[in-house]
Parts: C-alpha cells; structure tokens; sequence
C-alpha cells in the first residue's frame, strides 16, 4: 500500500510527503485514520511531496496523519441512471431517491476529443428571445456566454433558455445542469421547476454550492463535463450543457493556488487560470454524431469586462451576449446591450442573407442614435434634423422591440411570458427600419410579443397597417452606411 504522511494543512490544501513510490496526479489519497476523508493529488511540491485537494471535511486531519492512495482519480458513475437525478461533485446523489446504480464509473479528468473528430457547428438553435436570436444566434454545438454583473439578469436567461428548449422540447435532447458557486436556493427553485414540469427524468444537475471548499467547486464543472461526454459518445444524445457560474469555477482555482503559495500572474488570478479555462472547455465539443451545446452564465466583478478571469472566457464561445446595468436601471429586460454583444453565427451562409443584412442595418442605426445621445442630453431631441430625429425614433423603437416577458418569472412580473420565432422578429424589424410604424411611439413597442400586438393601436391612429403599409419616405440606413459598419 503506498502511504503518505501529512506534513502541512492550509484551509482544503494539505500537503503529503511520500518517502519512496510517489502516487500519479489526479490520485485520491484516503485519511487511514478516518476513511472519509478524501483528497485528491493536485500537483508537486517539493521533490518528496505534494499539494492534494481535500475534498470532504478536513477536521481529523492533523500533522503527520497518515494517507494511503487508492491508485485511482476521482470517479463519478456515468449513463442512463442518471438521468433525473441531483449528485455532488464526486457523484453522491442528494436527491432522496436512494443510492445510484450505474453500471460504469468514469474519472472526471480526461483527454480531449482529437482533432479529427470535432465537427463545426452551423446549425442556428432558436430560443424564442428576441435579442439573443435576432443579434447573437446561437449555433447548435456551439458554446454561448451570458456576461454580466451581480442582479443584472444571467440567471433568469439562462433558465428561460432551459424552459424554452428543454422544457417545451423534452424529446429532442438530454441536459446537464452544472451549478459552480452558485446559490443553493436557486438550484432548488430550477430542480422544482423541472419537476413541476415533468422534464427531469430527461436532465441530470451537478451542484457544488457556494457554500461549498474551493476543491469541491473547482471539480464540479469537471463532474459536469464528464457525464455530457458520456451522453454525447455512449448514449448517442445531443447534449445541452449549462453552467453557473464559470466565473466561480475560475475564482476557486485562484483560492486554491493562492493556498499552495503560487506566484500569480499579472492580472492577480492564478498563473495556471487559461490552462484551466483550456482543459474545460476543449472537452465540450461537437463530434460528427452527436453535439454538446454549452450555455455558460458569467459573472463579471464590478461590471469590469477587462477583468482576466471574464477574458479567460472569450476565446472559448461562439456567441458573446452582454448583460448591462445601464439598460437594466431603464427598465428594459432583458438587459441585453446589442451592440457590445456579437456572435460568430451571425454570417450569411448560417442565419440567411435576409437576417444578416436586417441585423447589420440594425447595428447601423444603433450606432448612429449612440452618436446622437449626447446631444440629445445636451439641447433634446426636437433641436435634432428631421432626419436625425427619424434616426433616433426608430433606434428607440429597435430597443424597445427587444423587451420581453420571460416565462420563468411570471410569478414576479404577474405577465404572461411569450417566446418569438426569428422570421417574425426579422420582419418586423424590417417594418421598423422602413418606417411603416413611423405613426407609433417607442413606448408602444415595450414588452411586445411581435408587431401584430399592436395593429389595434396603428389602426386607431389612422395609419397604415404593419403588414401592409407603404414605406415611410423618412429617411432609412442606406446599403453604402451598412457597408462601412
């Protein structure tokens, strides 16, 4: 039996000296006092000892306890048995419905799939939210982050993505939730919600709480990968995998590197923070059987996108959708700032011309209302040119068009929440651009579900109806200012 001998504890980071054979990383070691304690090898250091993450309570560890290695890394059970079921980090359930009988075990630290086998994702995967599938489509197999401070709306997407396309849709996927830091009253609230909705026997939730050690948080998102690989190669599924919070995830590693005395990089987070963010991400990709299509909530410190744990991030997603605190202070949810905001999906072999050329005239207009803004501040906006004001009015009513009711806090909001297909979106965007509901206000396109809602009020005002109305002769986004966007 290789035996270790505890040398040093920090908070979960015990260092073990070994005097001959040495253990492989990744390796649980086992407390021989108390065997439930576990720890798993994290790396070297010294040339005789190593930092292990203690993974369970720490309190009967002591200096010069001994450890003996199982020779094996953690391993979580993996297939069909999983499906309807909450776990930990290390595969426990904790749901009340009794012990997991899985038929295989996998280690929760593994290679990425070769090269050879990644498939590019083109295929569009519709949400019913208006500004995510207008201006940041997602691509099924593809990886999308929602960016964001603290109360600004992540979660509230994200689970209004979950209803959208696992709840409406049970049959066509299996999902994976993993809850990295977060709440423990939200994992509740989601895993009732999935119930009540009779769809859980089709997901499996992983849950490492904030309230959690670092270790165990740090692993959970691991946990999760693990079994949508599973899912993915040995189930034959089109996997949908959700995180919250990789911000989390990224925040444990630099506390437990800064308890093994690791020099931090230049930014302040842990020297190994893109090796880590790599070995997670690269794992979550789409073969050419079967696709991973990953939805990641961030959270950004102090609205400081330039924050090297939130940059960590970028590289890894298709699409990018950025949550502000300004727009959500206006009142406008959800608070989706469209022009920081962008998608790598948003071409025209993937969404179609029509769409593409809608969206970038949108931008367009956006961009020249932005312009307008200050001095609007400064002398309002009636001292604006008849052409400006047209420019602006229609910005307003873009922004306003984007505003939804989401299912999932209708409990709150007391509003019926509505899912929108992009052809309607494109098209009434097109009737906005080309000025046929010129005769409304802005105000009357807030929380909308299409422009059909408010033909009654076109009607009133003695105008022309959405559908078929001539165009306005008020001054549109020209094809030259599209191009230079």
């Amino acid at each position: 039996m290789l035996t270790g001998k505890v040398i040093s504890i920090k908070g979960q980071v015990v260092e073990v000296e070994f005097a001959e054979k040495k253990p492989k990383i990744f390796d649980v070691l086992i407390a021989k006092d108390d065997p439930s304690v576990k720890m798993e090898v994290y790396t070297s250091a010294s040339p005789n000892s190593f930092y292990c993450l203690v993974l369970t309570d720490a309190g009967s560890l002591h200096h010069s306890s001994l450890v003996y290695s199982t020779g094996q890394p953690i391993l979580i059970p993996v297939g069909k048995e999983m499906l309807g079921r909450v776990i930990t980090t290390l595969g426990e359930p904790v749901d009340g419905q009794g012990q997991i009988f899985a038929k295989e075990n996998r280690p929760i630290i593994a290679k990425d799939v070769s090269f050879d086998q990644v498939n590019i994702p083109k295929e569009v995967l519709e949400t019913g939210i208006k500004s995510v599938d207008f201006f940041t489509p997602i691509v099924k197999g593809g990886k999308v982050g929602l960016f964001g401070g603290a109360g600004v709306g992540k979660t509230v997407i994200l689970s209004e993505i979950i209803h959208n396309i696992v709840i409406l849709h049970p049959e066509k996927n299996v999902s994976v939730f993993a809850g990295v830091g977060e709440r423990t009253r939200e994992g509740e609230e989601l895993y009732q919600s999935l119930i009540d909705s009779k769809v859980m026997q089709g997901v499996t939730l992983i849950y490492g709480s904030m309230g959690e050690n670092p270790a165990i948080r740090f692993r959970t998102a691991f946990t999760g990968v693990t079994l949508a690989e599973h899912f993915r190669d040995n189930m034959g599924k089109d996997v949908l995998f959700f995180i919250d919070n990789v911000f989390r995830f990224a925040q444990s590693g630099y506390e437990l590197s800064t308890l093994m005395n690791a020099i931090p990089s230049e930014g302040g987070y842990q020297a190994t923070l893109t090796s880590e963010m790599a070995s997670f991400h690269e794992r979550l990709v789409s073969t050419h059987k079967n696709a991973i299509t990953t939805f990641e909530a961030i959270y950004v410190p102090a609205d400081d996108l330039t924050d090297s744990g939130v940059q960590a991030v970028f590289p890894y997603l298709d699409s990018g959708i950025i949550l502000s605190r300004n727009i959500y202070q206006e009142g406008r949810f959800p608070a989706v700032d469209i022009l920081a905001s962008n998608s790598s999906a948003l071409n025209p072999d993937t969404v179609g011309q029509e769409h593409y050329e809608t969206a970038i005239e949108a931008q367009t207009l956006l961009k020249k209302a932005m312009a307008l803004d200050r001095i609007v501040a400064l002398i309002g906006e009636s001292e604006l040119s008849s052409e400006d004001q047209t420019i602006y009015k229609r910005a307003k009513m873009v922004k306003n068009y984007m505003t939804q009711n989401f299912t999932v806090v209708e409990a709150q909001t007391e509003k019926k929440g509505v899912q929108v297909s992009i052809g309607d979106v494109v098209s009434d965007i097109k009737s906005i651009l080309n000025g046929k509901v010129d005769l409304l206000q802005p105000e009357d396109l807030l929380y909308i579900g299409t422009l059909k809602d408010i033909e009654s009020i076109l009607a009133s005002k003695q105008g022309p109806s959405v559908t078929d109305a001539s165009v306005n002769t008020s001054p549109t986004i020209s094809q030259n200012d599209t191009n230079k966007s």
